[in-house]
């Protein structure tokens, strides 16, 4: 594995890439941070992407929209080479972009869309609004996010991370009568085409019930576990969207795992295909059809030409595979779990979410999203916060992952506190 950086957000440190796997998590990031093992030399670049510039990155239908949209999205984080990446993500063939009004990246999406025009017409642009305190303040929030992408409208918006600010609250959104209201008066106004939300709070389960039962959202980004138990509540109401004709987009994939090489050398079969680990979680995530696309942060253009190439040559993955796959990135010590839905929490018999801790931790220690993790840290309530006297053993058996608690939360004090 060649060693890849990014810079901190805080400092302009470097990190090592080999901690970034991550979303547009998933289990891999919102950011999921997947890549290819050896970057071209430099001087082969230029002739790779004027190649790969002819062809389109696959595409899929977007739940019952009767609209197409790249397999593979690019989630933008505000930069300094947020432009570069843009321009190069265009030039091999992706067509979704993916932003927030938490991301900082709007107003570069903007200037890249005022400067090269013509990309509009062809481009799926998503953004998300996480203010809303009801349903219909999403037409507010959306008026404030096209003045930030200094566009008439985007093909998608979403209320960002539903349920996270007032769970009890939020969890019947999807299917009341506000939100359908909301999302007629928004496609009415043609500032945005289609509305749904993105969602990774434990009960998504339920929320994801909730949207299929509702039937009025067009789509939804859900943090994803790649082996989920088939017969678990989440891939339930992942059927149950799918049945409705809700558009999915997989994010948090898998997150946190740093022992990149162990995973290579416990998969030869990887290598004999020309993948790296980073490349078959991409192929074991798109083997899944409900998923129309799948959001993954990129950072630079190394990171850009490794998820596009693994777009390029994506075959599905047989289950077997996948069951291989998931041992070996299970065995590398992840940080956070993509399949949560508070059963840690309930095993260790206290109110703290132990799931969102250990996301926020994965946000600062391995996406480099300092700021934003402490942000959303304090935020928190104090009892989401509080895992005073929780059995940490316990919780580790009941996680899907097998999260390390003890260490990781004795961190997230450390860090985020």
């Amino acid at each position: 594995m060649s060693d890849y950086r990014e810079l901190d957000e805080d400092n302009g440190s470097a990190v090592d890439r080999r901690a970034f796997l991550g979303t547009g998590a998933g289990a891999v990031t919102a950011a999921a941070m997947l890549g290819r093992g050896e970057p071209a030399r430099a001087q082969d670049r230029p002739a790779a992407d004027a190649k790969a510039s002819t062809a389109l990155i696959p595409k899929r239908m977007l739940g019952k929209t009767g609209v197409e949209v790249s397999m593979l999205n690019l989630g933008t984080w505000k930069s300094v080479g947020l432009d570069r990446i843009l321009r190069l993500a265009w030039a091999r063939g992706l067509r979704y972009v993916d932003t927030a009004a938490s991301y900082g990246s709007e107003p570069a999406i903007g200037r890249w869309m005022k400067d090269v025009p013509n990309v509009r017409k062809d481009l799926f642009l998503v953004t998300k609004d996480g203010h809303a305190k009801t349903p219909r303040d999403l037409i507010a929030g959306l008026d404030q996010r096209l003045e930030q992408l200094q566009t008439d409208y985007v093909d998608l918006i979403f209320i960002h991370a539903m349920g996270d600010s007032d769970i009890d609250k939020q969890i019947d959104w999807p299917m009341s009568q506000e939100f359908k209201e909301t999302a007629e008066a928004i496609r009415k106004s043609g500032k945005a085409k289609f509305v749904g939300f993105s969602c990774h709070h434990p009960r998504q389960a339920e929320i994801l019930q909730n949207a299929a039962k509702g039937g009025f959202v067009d789509a939804i980004m859900v943090r994803n576990s790649t082996w989920a138990n088939h017969e678990a509540p989440f891939d339930k109401a992942l059927d149950a969207c799918h049945k409705a004709g809700i558009g999915l987009i997989s994010m948090k994939q898998i997150a946190g795992n740093v022992k990149i090489d162990d995973i290579a050398a416990q998969l030869p079969e990887l290598k004999e295909k020309g993948l790296t680990p980073y490349q078959g979680l991409l192929h074991a995530i798109w083997s899944d059809e409900r998923f129309a696309s799948v959001c993954v942060s990129m950072r630079n253009t190394d990171q850009v030409r490794e998820n596009t190439d693994a777009a390029q040559r994506f075959k599905p993955m047989t289950k077997a595979e996948i069951g291989r796959l998931r041992d070996a990135c299970l065995a590398a010590g992840p940080t956070f779990c993509a399949a949560c839905d508070g059963s840690c929490s309930r095993a260790a018999g206290t109110d703290a979410e132990l799931g969102t801790l250990t996301r926020l931790l994965t946000y600062h220690d391995h996406h480099g999203y300092r700021q934003e993790a402490r942000r959303q840290y304090a935020e928190l309530r104090p009892e989401v916060r509080d895992w005073t006297g929780a059995d940490l053993e316990a919780a580790r058996e009941a996680c899907h992952s097998k999260l390390d608690f003890a260490a990781l939360l004795d961190r997230v004090n450390k860090t985020l506190g």
